[in-house]
């Protein structure tokens, strides 16, 4: 069964002004689409074709390259996509609150600490990547991946499950920030969904 491209959990503009309306339209409908596309070739005709998306991504490392980088493409932005919400769904100005923001401060020292930390994270990637909220075993930790891969992978350096993933390739922020990752690290806080964030640390 072919994969694909799930639709935005919101308009293209819905996270202006800190994601633009044309990044948005680029990335999820050219770049989250050729991952789409790259994974149901890479898959056709082999004995992974009736895998799901999460068993392809926790065993991409000892399947194919292609797997690995267009899987973890499709998961992760697919991830990515659900964590961000518009003002209207409650992204802008929110914080996280209760069980979450109290992990939070216990691993961190507090929010904003741990923003400092994250954001570190993510400048930090060198080339093109993504940095990473996880949990493992009940304590939160801050991790980066390379390309594609994300903690769920069999090939990760840290593994844990997923709460919070940004995306720093280059695509993601370019065309509004150029090349102040940075920047686009610090407004990426106006727009995330910390309900969807925690609803996971809550699974988790």
């Amino acid at each position: 069964m072919a994969f694909t491209l799930p639709p935005l959990p919101y308009a293209h503009d819905a996270l202006e002004p800190h994601i633009d309306t044309l990044t948005m339209q680029i990335h999820h409908g050219k770049h989250h689409q050729a991952y789409v596309d790259n994974l149901n070739k890479a898959i056709a005709g082999t004995e992974h074709e009736s895998k799901t998306l999460a068993q392809l991504v926790a065993h991409a490392g000892a399947i194919s390259i292609p797997v690995r980088n267009n899987g973890g493409g499709h998961w992760n932005h697919t991830f990515f996509w659900e964590s961000l919400g518009s003002p209207a769904s409650g992204g802008t100005g929110v914080v996280p609150t209760g069980k979450l923001a109290d992990a939070i401060t216990a691993a961190f020292g507090s929010f904003d600490e741990f923003k400092t930390k994250f954001a570190a994270g993510g400048a930090g990637r060198f080339g093109s990547g993504w940095v990473w909220l996880i949990v493992n075993e009940g304590k939160l930790a801050i991790s980066s991946t390379p390309n594609q891969d994300n903690p769920l992978m069999d090939v990760a350096e840290e593994k844990g499950t997923p709460l919070l993933g940004v995306d720093v390739w280059e695509h993601a922020y370019y065309l509004k920030y150029q090349n102040k990752r940075p920047d686009y690290l610090a407004a990426i806080w106006n727009v995330i969904n910390w309900s969807k964030v925690a609803e996971r640390f809550e699974a988790a």
